[in-house]
């Protein structure tokens, strides 16, 4: 019998629970897929590197799992509030009828499990397809070969969603309990004739708080935007505590202002169902500024962390054709006596038997120059009190590296990349580490005159140009002086670099030029171990190929990360509001009975209604767009080094996925208070 009515419950109240079951559905199919990328990739033909990768991905996936269980969890017990205030009138008919509290109990328990293996069956159906493009995806991201490809169902991942989910429900099932224990008649039957009492408040405090707030929201953005040399971590602190306070208080000044600003205009406020409209969303706003604080700021976080993560990984991607030029770089430098003993790399391979020559097609072979009088405080000029003052972080006491230029444009030439001429009295700086470069092009102008190895140079540009020597995924040279050959002095020599091409090839060609290459500076590695003090030399090897690698498992690691965060806030954001919208809905039911018969057309009415819910879903977005302005110009800061040129593009992609989801709730929860109103039509 128990069963019966809650399948009828279930049947019945099908558009009470659209949100509550596409909630679920979306929380397991995205469970399910992000936890079964460690198998579903098991097939791809990779390298031994990107496997690792792949690993350490699922490993991070597998600990953020935990974080998004629990957000889920609370947004299933959250929508369960909204289901049982839904019922009020239908619970308080059993009461009346002579059923027991665990009765209701046991019915809400028997839908709880029906409602949970539906949505866990459906969720995972769902989440199973997904998966299969998510391989594509990976394959796509490490550049993989999915020619053995087959079609997975990862057993584990229906496990622990199954698990997690099932943890959930019980969880919901206790709080359903404790619910009905708390149930008293008189309330229930009562529950739809309360409504909330719209208070007025006190509009000059509210403008004079709103200006305030926009205030300490506008020194926050300065300060963590542009300000950003005397930003520590104390300091950042304090700025976001500011701006989630400001949030709060122009939430809250706005409910009190927004009525009273359109009550001013007579023919608006009066025009239509407008007076009804705006006291409705006034209402709403002033019972939710604490949720709505939490839902903009949540925003925020997910406008930033899925625009952020799709820029590192399209930057970086496209950084190695630009910035890895080369498949091959080599380093070595020895120290002697607290000092720099230059030694030629391939001198150095071929007394130990080996020619580092032969496995490329084309290559250079120069060293660069370190001088102990030349640092970053002298580089400077003038300008060094101001730049010490504006950035007390900065290391004043490095040396600078120096290449002549011959050498330099010869490594240009192997590059494919613009060469320089410089006169016999001139330098040129390169940098393309965007903050550092910053800082030398306003120290620097033409003319500017510095003692370099003894010698006084003047600088040929007023800025520095673009350049580097090692091949890289980033910008990250900080900055590397060229020098006229003829100002050169040997007794200066430093590190000794040698990078070149593999002859060419296919791919996997390329691969074992490679592990032959690795394999012999392995071997030299082990003989300088076992006749120089590891404390004595300094050595450094990269390659094109574990670069990219490198680079490609970064990428996707920060994508899939922000992609599950990110989507996980955003399905939060979304339900919460969506719920109260449809909460406020069922409590404001007698008001649109009272529209009805006081001549209001069902046109207009419906017209009312989504304008409610659309300004009701925009306030917080649109302040959390405004956040993220500003958010992104501090992250463009921070990420400067890992790369942000795609950031246009990461931005509008970003967007695509908020408003799909956002505004597939906006419009779900639209059509469900629809349905609501016209139930006693």
């Amino acid at each position: 019998m128990l069963f019966k009515l809650s399948v009828s419950n279930i049947r019945r109240s099908l558009r009470d629970y659209a949100i509550y079951f596409f909630t679920l559905i979306i929380g397991v199919s995205v469970f399910y897929v992000f936890n079964a990328i460690g198998e579903q990739t098991a097939f791809l033909k990779i390298s031994e590197n990107t496997s690792s990768m792949i690993e350490l991905l699922d490993t991070m996936l597998s600990g953020v799992s935990v974080f998004v269980s629990f957000i889920l969890g609370l947004l299933i017990v959250y929508a369960s509030r909204f289901l049982m205030k839904r019922r009020n009138k239908e619970f308080a008919l059993y009461l009346i009828l002579g059923m027991g509290k665990s009765k209701i109990s046991a019915i809400l328990l028997i839908e709880t499990i029906i409602i949970g293996c539906g949505s866990l069956l459906v969720g995972l159906a769902v989440g199973v397809g997904l998966s299969q493009l998510m391989s594509s995806l990976v394959a796509n991201l490490f550049e993989a070969d999915m020619t053995e490809y087959k079609f997975l169902i990862s057993g584990k991942a229906i496990a622990k969603t199954a698990v997690y989910f099932g943890i959930m429900y019980l969880v919901v099932m206790v709080f359903n309990s404790i619910m009905i224990g708390k149930l008293k008649l008189i309330s229930l039957m009562q529950s739809g004739k309360k409504s909330e009492k719209l208070k007025l408040k006190n509009p000059a405090l509210c403008i004079v708080i709103f200006l305030a707030s926009v205030s300490a929201l506008g020194y926050a953005y300065y300060k963590v935007g542009w300000d950003t040399t005397h930003l520590s971590q104390e300091l950042m602190a304090k700025m976001i505590a500011t701006g989630a306070i400001a949030t709060f208080l122009i939430f809250w000044s706005v409910s009190g202002m927004l009525l009273r600003v359109v009550m001013s205009m007579k023919k608006t406020y009066f025009s239509g169902l407008n007076s009804f409209t705006f006291r409705q969303i006034s209402s709403k706003v002033n019972t939710t500024v604490a949720s709505m604080t939490v839902i903009c700021l949540m925003l925020f976080v997910t406008i930033c962390t899925l625009s952020s993560a799709f820029s590192i990984r399209n930057s970086m991607n496209a950084n190695i054709a630009s910035q890895c030029p080369a498949d091959f770089e080599l380093y070595y430098t020895e120290h002697e006596n607290d000092g720099l003993k230059y030694t030629d790399i391939t001198e150095k391979y071929k007394t130990y038997g080996y020619d580092i020559t032969e496995d490329f097609s084309e290559y250079v072979h120069f060293h660069s120059y370190l001088d102990d009088n030349f640092v970053f405080r002298d580089s400077l000029g003038e300008y060094v009190d101001v730049i010490s003052e504006q950035y007390p972080f900065l290391d004043m006491t490095s040396q600078e590296i120096i290449v002549k230029l011959s050498d330099y444009n010869k490594l240009m030439q192997l590059y494919d990349r613009d060469t320089f001429s410089l006169g016999e009295d001139e330098f040129i700086i390169v940098c393309d580490f965007a903050s550092i470069k910053k800082i030398r092009d306003d120290s620097i102008e033409v003319g500017t005159e510095l003692n370099i190895m003894g010698k006084t140079l003047r600088s040929k540009y007023a800025d520095c140009q673009d350049g580097f020597i090692d091949i890289s995924s980033q910008h990250i040279n900080s900055g590397i002086f060229i020098v006229p050959d003829s100002a050169v002095d040997e007794a200066f020599a430093g590190a000794d670099y040698f990078i070149g091409n593999y002859p060419d090839g296919t791919r996997d060609d390329k691969s074992a030029t490679e592990k032959t290459v690795v394999d012999k500076y392995d071997n030299m590695l082990r003989a300088w171990r076992e006749t120089i003090p590891k404390n004595k030399y300094s050595i450094g090897l990269n390659t094109k190929i574990t670069i990219a690698e490198a680079t490609i498992g970064l990428g996707a690691i920060v994508t899939f990360l922000g992609l599950y965060i990110g989507l996980i806030f955003l399905i939060s954001c979304s339900v919460i509001i969506a719920l109260k919208q449809l909460s406020d809905t069922v409590d404001s039911m007698q008001k649109y009975e009272i529209l009805r018969k006081i001549g209001a057309e069902e046109k207009d009415i419906s017209k009312s209604l989504f304008r409610q819910t659309g300004i009701f879903f925009l306030l917080p977005l649109v302040l959390a767009c405004v956040h993220s302005v500003f958010g992104m110009k501090f992250s463009k800061i921070v990420l400067e080094a890992l790369g942000t040129e795609k950031m246009t593009e990461s931005i509008i992609f970003s967007s695509a996925i908020i408003l799909l989801i956002y505004g597939g709730y906006f419009l779900i929860t639209y059509l469900c208070s629809k349905s609501i109103i016209r139930e006693h039509k």
